[in-house]
């Protein structure tokens, strides 16, 4: 079974339309190497010992092994894997770039966020543009173009069944959403996330408590969808709340999960500093609605990263809670007004009355109570204006 990944697709257009480098930066395991190969006839990978002695030796270096001496059609594509975790990645990137920019597209990935701002600024300015790739969704497995084609929602349209039960239960990970075994899923899961845990925390950050940090992620594996009770979970794992600030910013670095802040403009007793926690992965999360939550989260999520990265706006994820414990699960702002509000049910549910009354306090267009069980429904949410129940099946086909 072989998938057709929308960030084929977006690449396919950055290279037509763009001379910058393409930068894809996601999750390990999420299918960056698969897209970098399909464009790049000539892959240099840093994990693979003659690649990185091939760049360590410099643009040169990486050039004659490219052949760009060589006349011909057009420009040649050369990828970069994991490039990141060269400690002078960025100045390579640059000289490379610099040099053969006439004869060479790049397409360079990471496992971990690639940040380009140092303390000097950021001295690929001008050069790339970055692309955040992410698990499978419902939109992308309905196939077709991709948002800026035509508009910025796609049209609704159903899921096959068989599909939507492997993407909910397997996750949104290419391998074992392909393989679909329970046995399989457990075992990869596990193993994704000791190396992460281990190799890759060890590679890119200065932690020494390991064992402690592991402890922390199976804390957090459990409250996706909570709050995060900085101070709790210090106390719990042995450190200071500093620590685990810092503990957690590395792993949503490395895209083990990420976290959702509260939205407070105009909002009288909003909640203004205690961000929410969601994995990257949910087939692991054994209750049903933290799973929900969590399965909504990462498509809301997908979206507004894609829809910026693609230049179709600014867009951003937030949740909405005031001091009387009224709270709704997602808020995503359009060029930083609020555009549309989601409240994620497992099952039927009366409409939560927090739906109107954050759609007044924030003016935001849209208020859908989103629920996990329903059945598809052919129409399109966007086209009502009052808080309305849709089914996840509809919503979440027009996304990304």
């Amino acid at each position: 079974m072989e998938i057709q990944r929308i960030y084929d697709k977006i690449v396919a257009s950055h290279l037509a339309k763009y001379r910058q480098m393409a930068f894809l930066s996601g999750p390990r395991q999420v299918g960056k190497t698969t897209v970098a190969k399909h464009f790049a006839p000539h892959y240099f990978d840093w994990d693979n010992v003659n690649a990185r002695t091939r760049i360590l030796k410099g643009p040169d270096a990486v050039a004659e092994a490219a052949h760009l001496d060589t006349l011909r059609e057009g420009k040649t594509v050369v990828a970069f894997d994991e490039i990141h975790k060269y400690p002078r990645w960025k100045d390579f990137l640059k000289g490379f770039f610099d040099t053969y920019e006439a004869d060479a597209q790049v397409v360079a990935t990471g496992s971990a966020r690639m940040d380009v701002f140092g303390k000097g600024g950021d001295s690929l300015m001008g050069r790339y543009f970055p692309y955040r790739v992410h698990p499978l969704s419902v939109a992308e497995l309905l196939g077709g173009g991709f948002p800026g084609d035509k508009s910025l929602l796609r049209e609704p349209a159903p899921l096959d069944e068989t599909e939507w039960r492997a993407l909910l239960v397997h996750g949104g990970f290419p391998e074992p959403f392909v393989r679909r075994e329970a046995a399989f899923t457990r075992r990869w899961r596990a193993l994704r996330s000791a190396q992460l845990l281990k190799r890759d925390v060890r590679d890119l950050s200065n932690i020494q408590e390991l064992a402690q940090l592991e402890v922390l992620a199976r804390i957090l594996a459990k409250r996706s969808s909570d709050q995060v009770a900085f101070s709790s979970l210090a106390s719990e794992v042995r450190v200071g709340e500093n620590t685990v600030r810092g503990w957690i910013e590395v792993l949503k670095s490395l895209y083990f999960g990420f976290t959702v802040q509260p939205y407070f403009a105009n909002i009288e007793n909003a909640l203004r500093k205690t961000p929410k926690w969601y994995l990257r992965d949910w087939s692991g999360i054994a209750d049903e609605g933290k799973r929900a939550e969590t399965f909504v989260a990462c498509h809301l999520l997908k979206a507004v990263e894609g829809w910026t990265d693609l230049g179709l706006g600014e867009f951003a994820l937030f949740y909405l809670r005031d001091k009387k414990k009224r709270e709704v699960d997602f808020l995503v702002t359009r060029d930083s007004s609020p555009w549309f509000l989601v409240e994620v049910k497992k099952g039927d549910a009366p409409l939560s009355p927090a739906l109107a009354h954050f759609q007044e306090a924030t003016g935001a267009g849209h208020a859908f109570q989103v629920v996990l069980d329903a059945p598809y429904v052919q129409a399109d949410p966007f086209q009502r204006t009052k808080p309305t129940i849709v089914p996840a099946r509809t919503f979440l086909s027009l996304l990304l």
